[in-house]
């Protein structure tokens, strides 16, 4: 199966953040093998094993788990300690409480805001005041990636606690759209249209996932932080969507890349026209999402050292050169200038 690529976005803010801070990012960037055409380039995209090398490697270099992100340094450990706080509690919405007050007593990382109403809860996130010394344009950069560092956490963590899909029945953040590309990067990443220039950011979940029971064990949580944060980039949240199970056909093989609209609505037990409109109400369709994985199987074997011959008839392409124009449509480079 490929994995899923990231846009570089993330890296690219972060790493320059962090250089303004006065943080040689060079270390980090190479132990992930992101050189800085890719960094340059709005099209380039990594794979979860590249940010979570990127991600280490940053944390070694600052000691900071939001390396230097936030508003004060949080020393390394801390999200471990927070986890530790949370994970006998007995379902979701005891867990996030619970990590609301303990986060409330740490200077560095947003704060936590829980409101329940009749059918949903918001969870809003509440980013400390900076240092007022720091020039706007920095601490408004700073800000928007750790809002959107702390969503994905959030949403994903969730997910983990409870072994399964957590549906949000919506996103706002408070800044204004970016490009376009970026802005729909924003709804695949959770899994709902996101709506920007809101008051605060906020998750809104279904009351009744609030209910669901904690599955993991002190034990299940040292792998998950042994692996952190590898899980917060490659699963978004146990996916039980059409599109993810669409995906997970296509990414099963040649075979499976080559299915029809017939050959996969019957694995699924729904209509073809079921299918396709459970799609598009996701904002997707079927050859946009055989596209998707045809370009990360791509990215992820030119990262493995796979020639562009092995990796074109691998993935089904009459010749190499049909790959290579493919992939120059995928990326805005040919494979050799990517590699």
């Amino acid at each position: 199966m490929s994995q899923r690529t990231i846009p570089a976005d993330f890296v690219r803010r972060a790493a320059a953040l962090a250089a303004s801070g006065g943080f040689d990012m060079s270390t980090p960037l190479a132990a992930a093998g992101i050189t800085l055409p890719m960094l340059r380039d709005e099209n380039a995209r990594l794979t979860a094993d590249q940010l979570t090398l990127f991600t280490q490697a940053a944390w070694q270099l600052t000691g900071d788990e939001l390396f230097g992100l936030g508003a004060a340094p949080v020393p390394r450990g801390t999200f471990k300690l927070v986890c530790l706080s949370l994970i006998h509690t007995p379902d979701l919405g005891s867990a996030l409480e619970r990590m609301a007050d303990v986060m409330r007593a740490l200077p560095g990382p947003p704060q936590l805001r829980i409101r329940t109403g009749e059918s949903t809860t918001r969870l809003q996130v509440m980013i400390p005041r900076r240092d007022e010394a720091l020039p706007a344009a920095t601490a408004d950069a700073a800000d928007r990636l750790l809002t959107d560092f702390e969503l994905i956490l959030l949403h994903r963590f969730a997910a983990w606690l409870v072994g399964r899909r957590v549906k949000l029945i919506s996103v706002e953040v408070p800044y204004p759209a970016p490009d376009p590309s970026l802005a729909r990067n924003y709804d695949v990443i959770f899994g709902v249209k996101v709506t920007f220039g809101a008051d605060m950011a906020a998750l809104e979940f279904d009351n009744g996932v609030m209910r669901a029971p904690i599955i993991q064990t002190e034990e299940t949580l040292e792998d998950y932080l042994r692996e952190s944060p590898n899980l917060l980039f490659s699963e978004r949240d146990y996916d039980s969507t059409a599109s993810a199970q669409v995906r997970k056909v296509l990414e099963s093989g040649v075979k499976g890349r080559t299915s029809t609209a017939d050959d996969i609505a019957e694995m699924l037990s729904i209509s073809v026209p079921h299918l396709r409109r459970l799609l598009r109400q996701e904002g997707t369709s079927l050859n946009q999402l055989r596209e998707e994985v045809l370009r990360d199987a791509a990215i992820s074997g030119l990262g493995r050292g796979e020639s562009v011959d092995d990796l074109s008839a691998r993935l089904g392409f009459s010749e190499p050169s049909a790959f290579r124009r493919a992939f120059k449509r995928w990326t805005g480079e040919t494979p050799g200038a990517y590699r």
